[in-house]
């Protein structure tokens, strides 16, 4: 039970950190003097790390170890996400953000290391746990910033921010406390090869299919809001956020319940394409309630798929690639998300269509059931120890 929990916490510090500055951002737009380009910028920051930062964290992985990488990003992450409280102005604001995004960044192609490592005949229930923990994290740092967090602190964004950044540490210790009685060299020190196959299949296979669910969700959550506005529905932009972003979590009990007959298998990643597909039509077409379903939909698809993804370079792949081919993937996926909502915006700039905008998106359905199509799921057996 100990490294469910500690997984599941772990998972949890993916997210929370990033997560509690929406809700503070009016605060630091007035009190750091924002532009609405940096506002952006500051948005999308991690997003961009996360990207460009996994196969670094690959290299790292092969240097030190798995788990030692996913405690150096936790704490760089607690660490970054502190000292953005502090900064007196922009610059350092971007700073920490840097320094936090750079820590969550390598966690992410850690963590399937790790499962790996700790529960090797369990990867799918273990995935589906620390998954849980991520999508848990979004939802209470964005839920309970406003209500809960800022009172406590007396309103004070910079201490909020600073609140945010304290788990992470608790979490952190109570890694090193679990691991103290583990073998001092996990497998993955002995790695020689860290830089990513980019010609194997698999790698594209589950980049783009990452990706996918990636850019369908950012795409969602970026033009829901002037979608509805331009329809004359913006009453319903709180209700479709919430389903969007609340019924991720259904999907991570189910895979939670049922990880065996859910997990690693061709048919449920082809049924979330097709879904992904038909309920982005929907959202860019629709003008009634139904966008709230279809963003729903989309919202219960994309945790569906990333969960799934994120277990199989543990499950498929030997464990010394592992760490190159989770890198390859969070590299290829967070690269999609973050182009194709800017494609997305400059349609609807040319063409003044609103539902150009989720076109680039769209495409990714089809293309996910032609990738999970031909995956090959022979899982590669871990070795009894």
């Amino acid at each position: 039970m100990k490294p469910f929990v500690l997984l599941w916490l772990f998972g949890l510090c993916l997210r929370t950190t990033v997560l509690a500055v929406p809700p503070v951002m009016p605060m630091i737009h007035d009190s750091l003097a924002l532009s609405q380009a940096q506002v952006g910028a500051l948005t999308s920051l991690p997003v961009l790390l996360f990207s460009f930062a996994a196969v670094p964290g690959s290299l790292l992985i092969a240097r030190f170890g798995a788990f030692r990488v996913v405690l150096a990003g936790t704490v760089l992450t607690a660490v970054g996400s502190a000292l953005r409280g502090a900064a007196p102005d922009a610059g350092l604001l971007f700073a920490a953000t840097f320094a936090m995004g750079v820590g969550i960044a390598i966690m992410q192609p850690s963590l399937p290391s790790v499962v790996r490592e700790w529960v090797p005949h369990r990867i799918a229930l273990v995935t589906a746990v620390y998954s849980n923990g991520l999508l848990m994290g979004e939802a209470l740092a964005a839920s309970l910033t406003i209500p809960f967090v800022l009172p406590v602190v007396g309103n004070d964004w910079r201490l909020a921010l600073v609140a945010w950044s304290v788990p992470p540490l608790a979490i952190a210790a109570a890694g090193v406390w679990y691991q103290r009685d583990r073998p001092r060299e996990p497998m993955h020190e002995k790695a020689k090869v860290w830089w990513p196959d980019w010609r194997s299949p698999i790698t594209w296979r589950l980049g783009i299919i990452s990706g996918g669910c990636s850019s369908i969700y950012f795409t969602t959550n970026a033009f829901l809001p002037d979608l509805l506005r331009k329809t004359g529905r913006p009453e319903l932009l709180n209700a479709a956020l919430s389903a969007t972003n609340w019924l991720q979590i259904p999907a991570s009990i189910v895979l939670l319940f049922f990880p065996a007959t859910l997990m690693a298998r061709r048919w449920p990643l082809v049924a979330m394409g097709i879904a992904f597909t038909l309920a982005t039509i929907g959202l860019a077409t629709s003008s009634g309630a139904g966008v709230v379903t279809y963003a729903g939909v989309i919202g219960f698809c994309s945790a569906f798929v990333l969960i799934s993804t994120l277990a199989l370079p543990p499950i498929l792949v030997d464990p010394h690639d592992v760490p190159r081919v989770a890198a390859a993937m969070f590299a290829i996926g967070y690269l999609c998300a973050i182009a194709t909502p800017v494609l997305g915006g400059f349609l609807w700039d040319v063409t003044g269509l609103a539902w150009t905008a989720f076109l680039p998106a769209g495409v990714f359905g089809p293309l996910m059931v032609l990738m999970a199509s031909g995956l090959d799921l022979s899982p590669h057996e871990p070795t009894r120890e």
